[in-house]
């Protein structure tokens, strides 16, 4: 193993170490927030998959994760599948539903990728922006089914783990509220696909992705199949967002079609950017920025901008629409910054440190 993948894993170790150890230090509600940084995580993991490391621009990310929390809504509450005279119920709990969830939204997604071979560029963006836009009409069509508008409601039932009664895993030494096994469920589902990422990347099939999004003419020179890697990808992508949307499912335990708006794929798309573009484990800056912004420190910007600053000293953030311009605001300045996300930013600071280090020697 080369020295440099041999700091990966020590890393990933650690890593998997301290979110192990988190919750003993931090509150139910910190839990469960952090817990949503992990399914953005996964969510933000697929999508630079496709956009970052392929190159094919996606808008409809959302959608998919729409599937995915749909299926997982579907399979463990008392809708059951219709078909013809037959209703087939499913007693599923719902950690069996996650990998069904991410098949479902990987199939559809390694459908979308034939017609998408097409397109390039812009012209992908609109159409993958269309898939959001369609699907949470689709969902309200199929009312039988997916209980339409008012959605599908999950909580109380058998089903759904840690609602009722706490939970008991091993290595912990005490039964978990339903927010600390959310959490532990997605970060450890999240350091899974991390490693599933870092492998697919190291080898033929990541060289041959990033050759798709460098050239395609050249890529296509050397022998890789544009049709198939693109497809693939596409499918790999949508996989990791079923994944996720399973998981925001489980923890909202609710699903309408409000869970996974349009302006869903426009965050994971921001997230990515923060991130960083071809990034993985940086993602999870883009993953705590898109959660946390929208949550938290948009609502609460006037508590940290001096009140000396002109203009911005005197915002209030209960007015209309101001938590959203804070966001905008924020997100241009940290553009500004680190136009390459935070892998840009980690990657200059360690070039600077290693610059002076041999300064010194």
């Amino acid at each position: 193993m080369r020295r440099r993948e041999l700091i990966w894993v020590l890393g990933f170790l650690v890593a998997a170490a301290a979110i192990f150890l988190l919750p003993r230090f931090v509150s139910d509600f910190r839990a469960q927030q952090f817990a949503y940084v992990g399914i953005y995580f996964i969510a933000l993991l697929g999508l630079n998959l496709l956009t970052g490391i392929t190159g094919q621009i996606s808008l409809g990310h959302g959608a998919f994760m729409l599937i995915g929390g749909y299926t997982t809504a579907v399979l463990i509450s008392d809708q059951g599948l219709k078909l013809g005279s037959h209703t087939f119920s499913s007693d599923m709990t719902d950690i069996w539903t996650i990998p069904i969830a991410g098949l479902v939204a990987g199939l559809a997604g390694f459908l979308f990728g034939f017609p998408a071979l097409r397109l390039a560029g812009l012209y992908l963006a609109l159409a993958t922006f269309a898939i959001a836009v369609a699907a949470p009409a689709v969902v309200r069509k199929f009312e039988e089914f997916t209980g339409g508008g008012s959605g599908i409601n999950m909580f109380g039932l058998p089903g759904l783990t840690g609602v009722i009664d706490p939970v008991k895993i091993p290595l912990v030494d005490k039964p978990l509220s339903f927010n600390e096994w959310l959490y532990y469920l997605s970060w450890t589902i999240a350091l899974v696909m991390l490693a599933v990422a870092w492998l697919l990347l190291r080898g033929r099939f990541g060289r041959s992705l990033r050759a798709v999004r460098d050239s395609e003419l050249a890529a296509a020179s050397s022998g890789v199949n544009l049709a198939r890697y693109k497809t693939v990808a596409f499918g790999i992508s949508a996989f990791y967002a079923g994944i996720a949307g399973s998981l925001l499912a489980i923890a909202t335990t609710f699903v309408n079609p409000d869970t996974f708006p349009i302006a869903l794929s426009i965050f994971l798309l921001v997230g990515v950017v923060v991130g960083g573009l071809g990034s993985l484990w940086p993602l999870v800056f883009g993953a705590i920025f898109i959660h946390f912004m929208q949550i938290e420190w948009a609502q609460r910007v006037e508590s940290v901008i001096p009140n000396w600053l002109p203009l911005l000293g005197d915002l209030d953030t209960d007015a209309p629409g101001a938590p959203a311009v804070a966001f905008g605001v924020i997100l241009i300045l940290i553009m500004l910054v680190a136009p390459g996300g935070a892998a840009g930013l980690l990657a200059s600071l360690k070039a600077r440190t290693t610059r002076g280090y041999h300064r010194i020697r």
